[in-house]
């Protein structure tokens, strides 16, 4: 059965899953190997709510000791738990599927292991609308894969070309965003830009950075992305 997302009945408050480095965005897939106790039990409760909805979003780097809690971006997206299975060892390997951004008031305080947030969408309503049409031309695809290649060259990372080649544009730019070794701060600029233009435009900014060596345009290099 296809899952539909309405504003009417999104959740108010969404436990949330901090990672760096990490974002989802909508329609897009996001694979988790998870293993830490307070997640797992994230995990089970969200099994066992009505939206099965968890939202992804990334911890400032503000912490002066490992033990202080890090503040958390404002915008972050919401996935839907699409793909679960329990290893036999105890960790869950899951797939969330982006729903819609969202935009966090405040932390609410729970006796729950793992942080939730009180959240609004009304800003972010085109996310759960079906996908606007590409206003992509041939030059436009040549010129972003040309940049993609001399960014995969210059950090050394291997990636599936006949994919790539084959994928509209929304799905090529979105696991590009997802998927490139940006510095956190980017992917957050990555996720809050207010349409696939001004995404793609950011994306093409950063990759162009990163191919000529800039700093700012990726962290570690190595690996290989599909």
């Amino acid at each position: 059965m296809t899952f539909r997302f309405s504003l009417r009945d999104a959740p108010e408050v969404l436990p949330v899953f901090p990672l760096p480095g990490a974002i989802l965005l909508p329609r897009a897939r996001l694979p988790l190997n998870v293993f830490e106790p307070r997640y797992l039990a994230m995990f089970d409760d969200v099994l066992r709510s009505p939206h099965r909805m968890i939202g992804m979003i990334q911890p400032k780097e503000n912490a002066d000791s490992e033990d202080r809690i890090p503040d958390l971006y404002e915008v972050g997206c919401a996935g839907r738990l699409t793909q679960f299975n329990e290893l036999p060892d105890g960790r869950y390997v899951v797939a969330l599927t982006g729903i819609s951004r969202f935009r966090a008031l405040r932390e609410e305080t729970s006796f729950t292991p793992y942080r939730r947030l009180r959240v609004v969408w009304d800003e972010f309503r085109p996310d759960s609308q079906p996908t606007p049409p590409s206003t992509e031309n041939d030059q436009d695809r040549r010129e972003l894969l040309k940049l993609v290649r001399s960014y995969f060259d210059a950090r050394g990372l291997e990636g599936d070309w006949d994919v790539f080649e084959a994928a509209d544009e929304e799905t090529l730019v979105t696991a590009l965003c997802m998927l490139c070794p940006f510095e956190p701060s980017e992917k957050q600029a990555l996720l809050e830009a207010a349409n696939g233009l001004q995404r793609r435009k950011a994306l093409a900014a950063l990759l162009e950075m990163g191919a000529a060596g800039d700093p700012a345009g990726g962290g570690e290099a190595g690996g290989r992305l599909q």
